[in-house]
Formats: C-alpha cells, structure tokens, sequence
C-alpha cells in the first residue's frame, strides 16, 4: 500500500497530465477557419493577457509575502505602525485603472467591427474586400430539430447542410419556426439568436476549404442534441456542381412542403430541394405559411420588420368579428347559435341598461 506523500504525488501529477489528453483535440474557436471568428479569438487573447497583468503578479505577491512574513522568519522586518505609502497606492490603484480603460477600448472597438448585422470590411487580415463582389445570401430557418437553409438567388434550398464558397462574403437572414435558438458555427462567426416572428442578421466569411460542424446552442426541446448540420466551405467550382446537383433533385419547397418540414423530427438526413416557392421566407418570418393564417405585418398595420416585403397569403379563411368591433348597443360576449346553426341576434340593452329582445319593440314609460 502507498505510503500518504506517494499517494499525495501520485494524484497531483494524474491531474497535471490530465489536460495533455485534451493534446489530439481540434480548439475550433481558437483555430478558426473564417476571419470574424479569427478577430473574436484575438480578442479573447488579447482579453485573458490584459487581466493576467493583474492576476499573475496578485498570485505570486501572495505567495511571496506568506513565505517571506511566516511565523518562523524571525529575520523578516516588522511595522505595526505602517499604514500607508504613496508609491504602492499608485502602483495599487493605476495599474487596474489602465488596464480596464485598455480593455473597454479593446472592446468597444471589437463589439462595433464584429456587429453581427455589420457587412464585413475585408476577406481576411491583407486582403480586402472586392469591390465587384456582391455577398451570398442564405437564408436561415430553425425548426424542431433540423435547419433550413435557402439559396434564395440559385432557387434551391437543402435541410441540415450548409455549403458555403471560401472567400466570399454571406449575408445570412435568420429565423425560426416556433422556439428561440442559435445559429453556431464556431469555425466561421460567433452564434446568432434566430426567434419566431423576427429577422437577425449575420455576415461572415470562410477562408479555408474543410468540413466543419454547425449546430444549436440553445437548448429547445427534446431533440436538441442531435441539432446539427455540415458545413462544407469549397471553392467557386465546387459551389457551383454543389448548386447544379441540388437543382437535379426531384423535391420542391413549397408551403405544404415546409408544413411537414416544420412538424418536430430528429436525426434528420440531409435534403435537398430544387425549386423554392418565391417569397416563402418572408411568410415563415411573418408566421402566415399556412393557409388561411394572417401575416404579422397585415395585423400590424403597416409596422414589422425593417426591410421585409409585404408578405400575403392569397388563400383567405372567412373570419369572426371581434368584440370591439360591434356596435356599442352589441352584447360583448360571441354570437350564440340556434339549433340550425344560423347566428341568432344578441340581446340589446336599454337605457336604462334592461335586456330586451332585438327582434321585439321597446315599451316606452
């Protein structure tokens, strides 16, 4: 049996090894491969070096004035008057100071260059954006559990695959189907909310060729999990075969198509679907794809969102009259129904607030 010192260093250097296990592992967000994810992975570098100014020299301070002013050190020097000294107050309240402006600049600066709704200003660190290149858009929904992407300018769409052109500016527009989740792919951009009723932006790049990992990182339901999708970053060549196959398949996203698409699933195969029902997406933002279903922007009265389209949906189901849009002498409960089922008319009230029949005379005083 180990003696207790053994044992003790036996433990201690099993979990100094520990994060050398962790060697063969990919660190994606410190490793990306898009350069708005580069420039977030500078700033959590530059972040954790500036904090280290303070936290290292604390660590090792502490450690020195317990070793130096031990009870055993008779030959440590000691003041039980001193009270202040102006150098180490400078030193105490400067330093912090300095390093908190340095870091609310460095973030400041960072927060507005990496605005997810910010067109990007450059390809990579050197190499500037074209002039003549117009960004990809993709548009982005979330559903119970799998993701919708449509190429709204090639006319096709594709359902847990996401296959972008490396060096090429894409304009993202997300949404979702039901719950709130987030869009996240660690090698490209930082994660995006995508919420039912509503638009997000984002503007990213990738400017390595490989196969990366996409997923939700919000948690929204049972099949959470299992919420995932490739992304494939090719060159111009191999986007374009990636588009002219997608075109070849048999499928077409219609609403009836994007109805079943939107009942709750998991482990879903990639899809791929040839044409897309024009202005489909700006339906699923306003939350009318199914027939008969008012858009937010008709019960809005002219407000939603900045930028969309005034969605329709043709197919009008017959509607009921509100309550407040009765006649002030109306009964505000619904309109009951006699035994044929026809409307029958609601009391009225007098004057003097006595129900009466409509269809009877009112008896004056």
């Amino acid at each position: 049996m180990l003696n207790r010192p053994r044992a003790l260093a036996l433990r201690f250097a099993t979990f100094a090894a520990a994060p050398l296990a962790l060697g063969g592992c990919d660190m994606v967000v410190m490793n990306p491969a898009g350069d708005v994810a580069r420039q977030q992975a500078d700033l959590i570098l530059w972040s954790t070096g500036l904090m280290l100014l303070i936290i290292v020299p604390v660590i090792v301070l502490t450690a020195v004035f317990a070793w130096r002013y031990r009870a055993t050190n008779e030959e440590a020097e000691y003041k039980p008057d001193w009270d202040h000294s102006t150098g180490l107050e400078l030193i105490i309240w400067s330093a912090p100071l300095l390093i908190i402006i340095a870091l609310g600049a460095l973030t400041w600066v960072a927060t507005h260059t990496l605005d997810p709704y910010r067109p990007i200003g450059r390809i990579a660190a050197g190499k500037p954006l074209p002039a003549t290149q117009r960004p990809l858009e993709v548009q982005v929904v979330s559903l119970d559990w799998k993701w919708l992407f449509i190429y709204p300018e090639q006319g096709v769409a594709s359902v847990n695959e996401l296959v972008l052109p490396v060096d090429r500016q894409v304009r993202f527009r997300l949404s979702s189907s039901s719950v709130m989740n987030t869009f996240y792919v660690p090698a490209m951009a930082g994660m995006i909310y995508t919420m039912p009723g509503m638009e997000t932006k984002l503007h990213a790049v990738l400017n390595k060729p490989g196969d990366f990992e996409g997923m939700s990182a919000h948690y929204s339901g049972a099949g959470f999990s299992k919420m995932k999708f490739r992304t494939h970053a090719v060159d111009q060549v191999g986007f374009d075969q990636w588009i002219a196959r997608a075109k070849a398949a048999p499928a077409r996203l219609d609403a009836a198509t994007y109805l079943k698409l939107e009942q709750p699933s998991e482990d879903v195969k990639p899809m791929h679907f040839a044409r897309v029902e024009q202005g489909i997406f700006g339906r699923i933002v306003n939350l009318c794809v199914a027939p008969g279903q008012p858009c937010m922007t008709e019960s809005m009265h002219g407000g939603g969102h900045s930028g969309l389209p005034q969605p329709t949906n043709n197919i009008v189901r017959p509607r009921t009259e509100a309550a407040f849009q009765r006649a002030p002498g109306e009964d505000a409960a619904s309109p009951r129904t006699d035994a044929e089922g026809k409307g029958a008319s609601a009391p009225a009230r007098t004057g003097s607030g006595q129900r009466v029949d409509r269809e009877a005379p009112v008896k004056g005083n």
